[in-house]
């Protein structure tokens, strides 16, 4: 049974696990398609305004165009100058002047977004009738920047590319001397927290896909702990029924026997073999009743036990408890410690004795030789500390130790005999006289018992 427990735990949780991946995929993908849609949007609103030039400034556009031209010719005229010629691109007049009339239309055209923006150059292509002359082919990087004031390429998307041409002659009275201008660069853009715009986008889905997975954990854990309960329970039955039927077996295999042997002529007809099976029988009738009476009597909540309450003075009734128990134990040595001044509660003297006797033997049982009795009064508590130097009780078990038909089961403590109700009646006793019980315990260390009731 505890295997296949085990194996579904390990099942449900690489489902659960398998199901929180898919869901994480799924969060992630649809992150990424609000990402693009995002980019998608900022590019068309660009695509407008960067559509027509004229629209912002035609005079500063003329001159750029103007400057290409002059810096081609200036080359054409002297090839030597190919490295001076592409410090003069990148450090045209026109940079500074364009880049404040862009950013200005990218600000009252996209107004909700602030964003940063470069332009950066790409190609600057000559071709000839004969030839064709590179000054410039790089790869895009932000050291190519004509425009903008980005500073780096590493959280910008390109929005568009620009492919531009142009012709002219070297020198009106030349030959052979026209030329094509090619040029090609590329826009960039920066939107400033853009994470937290998309996220926002998608905070439905994010809340939703969250929910679910903590719903879905809640869930499982839940049956999880249910499942373990349910089997901690069987188990408690079952090892509760065993043991009741082990403790009926000795008085009733007793009673068969006794029976049998007084259908026997020879005993019927000797009186004092008739007299001792006789009270066999009777004594073994009074265990079948004991043990009857102890599982419905102990098995009573607090709700439902009647107290008959009485003035009781303290610490003459601990004192009389101690005393019957020393009788019945001469091997064990109990010591007292009890608050000096004479209290008086009101309390049921029987169930209040039967509790106690039922801690003090639990502690007989469980291998204690020495038994500390001490009681205190503090704050309207009256308290029962009752201190023993058994095995103990580990950690894992104190939780647990005063529910009905519970037995620890760690080594070999069920070479005791018992029902596991003796320390579940304790607490139902105690709570009736609305008090508490704690145990403070450590495994091979003993344990102590408090019991606490108010004292008025």
């Amino acid at each position: 049974m505890k295997q296949k427990i085990n194996i579904l735990i390990v099942f449900s949780a690489v489902v659960l696990i398998a199901l929180c991946a898919m869901q994480y995929y799924l969060v992630k993908t649809t992150y990424e398609y609000k990402i693009e849609q995002f980019r998608g949007e900022v590019k068309a609103k660009i695509a407008k305004i960067t559509n027509d030039y004229s629209d912002i400034d035609s005079t500063v556009f003329v001159k750029k165009d103007a400057y290409y031209k002059q810096v081609a010719e200036d080359y054409l005229l002297n090839p030597e100058r190919k490295e001076r010629i592409k410090q003069a691109i990148l450090q045209s007049t026109f940079k500074k002047e364009l880049t404040e009339r862009l950013q200005m239309e990218f600000e009252k055209e996209i107004p909700n977004l602030e964003l940063d923006f470069a332009i950066v150059l790409d190609k600057f292509v000559l071709y000839n009738e004969t030839a064709s002359d590179t000054i410039f082919a790089e790869k895009p990087e932000i050291a190519n920047k004509l425009l903008g004031n980005l500073a780096s390429l590493n959280d910008a998307f390109l929005v568009r590319n620009y492919v531009g041409t142009t012709s002219g002659i070297v020198h009106p009275n030349a030959t052979n001397e026209r030329y094509k201008l090619l040029t090609e660069d590329t826009l960039y853009v920066s939107i400033k927290n853009w994470e937290w715009i998309v996220m926002k986008r998608m905070a439905l889905v994010f809340a939703f896909s969250v929910v679910s997975i903590v719903v879905l954990i809640t869930l499982f854990v839940i049956a999880l702990q249910s499942l373990i309960k349910q089997k901690k329970i069987s188990d408690v039955k079952t090892d509760f029924i065993n043991n009741i039927t082990h403790e009926l077996k000795t008085p009733l295999a007793t009673l068969a026997v006794s029976t049998k042997l007084l259908n026997r002529p020879e005993v019927m007809e000797n009186q004092q073999h008739l007299e001792g099976l006789l009270q066999t029988i009777n004594r073994q009738n009074n265990r079948l009743q004991n043990l009857i009476d102890q599982v419905m009597t102990n098995a009573l909540g607090h709700e439902t036990i009647e107290l008959n309450k009485q003035k009781t003075l303290m610490p003459d009734f601990l004192h009389s408890i101690v005393n019957d128990f020393r009788v019945a134990h001469p091997n064990i040595t109990i010591h007292t410690d009890f608050y000096g001044v004479q209290t008086k509660l009101n309390l049921d003297r029987f169930h209040l004795t039967t509790a106690i006797i039922n801690v003090l033997e639990n502690a007989v049982k469980y291998g204690c030789k020495h038994i500390t009795v001490s009681s205190a009064l503090k704050d309207g508590i009256f308290s029962i500390a009752i201190q023993d130097d058994g095995m103990g009780i580990s950690k894992k078990h104190q939780s647990l130790l005063f529910d009905k038909f519970y037995r620890v089961t760690d080594g070999n403590v069920h070479n005791t005999k018992g029902l596991g109700l003796g320390l579940y009646y304790v607490e139902q006793i105690i709570k009736a006289h609305q008090g508490s019980v704690q145990i403070v315990s450590d495994l091979g260390s003993g344990a102590t018992f408090n019991l606490n009731i108010p004292s008025s």
